[in-house]
């Protein structure tokens, strides 16, 4: 039913089903059996990647799955379901938490909602000067760039758990792709979720899982309380987080844009709620004792496939994901994925992202033959795919860190200095 208050309802798609050929909008939503079915897919694909990040750094994973999914429902609630997004662990805070892990929980969570905040006033100062501003720092070209910058960021991860178990991979990416190429019906929309589970149980039976994560998954207590911290703010750690709020800005205006490509719709009035959104998730999460946060690419790659893209689905995913942070059991069972059914997944995610990026160019004819253009994002896209890493101090930045600072920073000036030449 139509809704006319600020958290608008969802509509329903025709009867609830779908043909190959129809898409579903953000505010539409099909029957609830296959919106639970979707949103099962969008957790699936979120879940390897978000727990990585915690155990990567130290902060406890449960917790941060806990303001994962509750940072999902803040997201749809302020972004009025415009926007649909997962919120998952950033990738861009693994550097400066590990560099920070001497000096305790307490003082790596501050950082984290330090960077929450931060990102919540550039959030404002987009939602207050609006789309001129958005548009002047993050033209096309830029936001393209970092889309595309994400996807081949994210590549080494998807090929490392690939090679790690080639055979289980290969299953999983061919599935996958029959599915998704000949299926018709709810075998293309579930494409994902069916060469997932299908190989993930698979390599259960067949002796792909270690013993020790079997043993994990038979000890683990069925319910249990997710550990909470309190933060501690110190200058020297809210510096090494000072980079990560440029790129967390620009992978949440790239996903809005991507979304805009894949929905054809213009999200632009919505980039500043999102940021807002996502600063607020993240600032939520590290109050708690949770990782910070940001919106998912992996899930882009789902809506690309399935040209499903009703927030009920991440509505649901939200409320999954904060269920399963009080499942011991639960938990340990997601970490019985093989490797190989993560890097034979990711593989066609993730090229689908750097896809969509592609198409953001080529909607809004960027010129290619421009050096500005060419030049800076291309040394911005070398950076993210070599994964340029630089040590400065005790803070050592990775190659999406440097892609994006060169994106996004560099694009303007050279833009500008052009410009000021041919005067």
């Amino acid at each position: 039913m139509p809704g006319g208050s600020a958290l608008a309802l969802w509509t329903v798609h025709g009867d609830g089903r779908i043909t190959d050929s129809e898409t579903v909008a953000p505010q539409e939503r099909v029957s609830w059996p296959l919106t639970i079915g979707f949103g099962v897919q969008h957790l699936v694909a979120m879940f390897g990647a978000t727990v990585i990040v915690p155990a990567a750094t130290g902060l406890p994973v449960a917790t941060t799955l806990l303001f994962s999914g509750l940072g999902t429902l803040l997201f749809l609630v302020i972004t009025k379901n415009r926007v649909p997004s997962y919120l998952g662990s950033s990738f861009a805070f693994v550097a400066p938490l590990v560099a920070a892990r001497e000096q305790g929980i307490a003082a790596q969570l501050g950082g984290v909602v330090a960077a929450g905040l931060l990102v919540i006033v550039v959030g404002i100062a987009v939602k207050a000067l609006g789309v001129r501003l958005l548009e002047s720092v993050m033209p096309p070209v830029v936001t393209g760039a970092v889309v595309i910058l994400i996807g081949l960021n994210l590549s080494r991860q998807a090929t490392s758990n690939f090679s790690e178990q080639p055979l289980i991979a290969g299953l999983t990416t061919l599935v996958i792709l029959l599915a998704g190429v000949l299926g018709r019906g709810l075998v293309f929309r579930f494409s994902i979720l069916i060469g997932f589970v299908a190989i993930w149980m698979g390599g259960l039976a067949f002796g792909a899982v270690s013993s020790e994560r079997l043993a994990a998954l038979r000890d683990a207590a069925w319910v249990g309380l997710p550990k909470l911290y309190q933060p501690e703010l110190r200058p020297s750690v809210v510096l090494l987080m000072l980079p990560v709020v440029i790129v967390l800005v620009a992978e949440v205006v790239g996903h809005v844009k991507a979304v805009a490509a894949l929905t054809g719709r213009n999200l632009d009035g919505s980039a500043g709620d999102a940021i807002i959104a996502n600063g607020l998730s993240t600032a939520l999460s590290g109050l708690g004792g949770g990782a910070g946060t940001t919106t998912y690419s992996e899930n882009i790659g789902v809506m690309a496939v399935t040209r499903v893209y009703t927030t009920a689905a991440f509505a649901f995913a939200g409320v999954f994901a904060t269920l399963l942070a009080f499942s011991p059991k639960a938990i340990a069972l997601f970490g019985t994925i093989p490797p190989g059914v993560l890097g034979g997944c990711t593989l066609v995610l993730y090229g689908l992202i750097v896809l969509v990026g592609v198409r953001i160019w080529m909607d809004r004819g960027v010129d290619l033959a421009n050096p500005a253009n060419a030049m800076v994002g291309g040394a911005a896209l070398v950076a993210g795919v070599g994964d340029l890493t630089i040590e400065i101090g005790d803070l050592e930045m990775g190659g999406m860190v440097w892609g994006s600072l060169l994106v996004v920073i560099l694009h303007p000036v050279m833009r500008w200095l052009r410009a000021a030449r041919h005067t």
